[in-house]
């Protein structure tokens, strides 16, 4: 048994055919088939159900894949445990929010690219809680997201957080004087929902403070919760510094309250037995580059975030 002949099974499965396969592998559909026949002459089992059109795999083909997943995983983390970086080659998948994407992903990828240049990194924007379950679904090998849920499944490393304020459009509420929370429930506000880490981090911290809001708009996209406020549908909670320049322009404008609104702390997840020093080494970049007080700005080749 070879690790050509379990990365032929193991990606004839994932990619659903012998073809996409042998282009994932950057060899021939022959050769392929070939290293598929040897694994199975190897045990004496038939691992793929030849009988329909598509690379079904039979039962004993799905145990084979399962231990060919688990022998790959090994071989690539013994590569990276004891190759120097710059000849480290694979596929990383990392989830982000929307802020994150906004703000300092693209800087990840850059210093992801200059320690480990043969690395592919594959963003997934999304809500936490998708970003959550994808995975634990093994969609997914590491996410950024708000620290908002209890986790004992997942390893956690802080990386990074930003202040929020309550914003709305000029001359929406009357100005000069500090709002108490529970004043500032009974008007509309713009927030995000279960699915968001911070909507669900900021629900909890409501309640806490005994206030229920009176007339809530729940959105899960940033975009859109900027924009409604922006257009003076109602009041949210937006990050401060990323916004200043549209506080600056006269476009929002920050509502005082108290007590404030908590910081927002985010979080890097990843599965436990996934013993990997490259997801660890980017776990670190993360808390590196880390910064959200900045939106659509390149920070340039060589250039350090701000910090406060």
């Amino acid at each position: 048994m070879t690790f050509k002949q379990l990365e032929a099974l193991y990606w004839v499965a994932q990619l659903d055919g012998f073809g996409p396969a042998a282009q994932k592998l950057h060899t021939s559909q022959s050769a392929v088939s070939k290293r598929v026949q040897e694994l199975e002459a190897a045990f004496d089992t038939q691992l793929f159900d030849r009988s329909l059109r598509s690379a079904r795999l039979t039962e004993k083909g799905e145990e084979m894949f399962v231990l060919a997943k688990r022998l790959l995983e090994q071989r690539d983390a013994a590569i990276e445990q004891f190759s120097k970086p710059e000849v480290i080659e694979r596929r990383v998948r990392i989830g982000v929010t929307e802020l994150t994407a906004m703000t300092w992903l693209y800087r990840l990828v850059e210093l992801i690219q200059e320690y480990y240049p043969k690395v592919t990194i594959e963003p997934d924007v999304d809500a936490s809680v998708n970003l959550r379950e994808k995975l634990l679904g093994d969609e997914l090998d590491l996410v950024i997201v708000p620290d908002a849920f209890p986790e004992d499944r997942l390893q956690k490393k802080t990386v990074g957080g930003f202040e929020s304020a309550w914003m709305c459009k000029p001359g929406l509420v009357e100005t000069g004087r500090v709002y108490r929370l529970h004043e500032l429930a009974t008007h509309r506000l713009i927030l995000q929902g279960s699915r968001s880490g911070a909507g669900v981090a900021y629900a909890n911290w409501m309640k806490s403070q005994g206030v229920t809001p009176a007339d809530a708009i729940v959105v899960n996209n940033m975009i859109a919760v900027i924009g409604l406020t922006v257009s003076g549908l109602g009041i949210s909670y937006l990050p401060v510094r990323c916004l200043s320049p549209m506080i600056a322009a006269g476009s929002l404008a920050v509502v005082p309250c108290t007590p404030s609104p908590p910081a927002n702390t985010y979080a890097a997840l990843y599965k436990g037995e996934n013993r990997s020093t490259l997801i660890s080494s980017i776990v670190m970049l993360a808390q590196n580059c880390c910064d959200f007080t900045r939106a659509f700005q390149a920070f340039g080749k060589g250039t350090q975030p701000a910090h406060d």
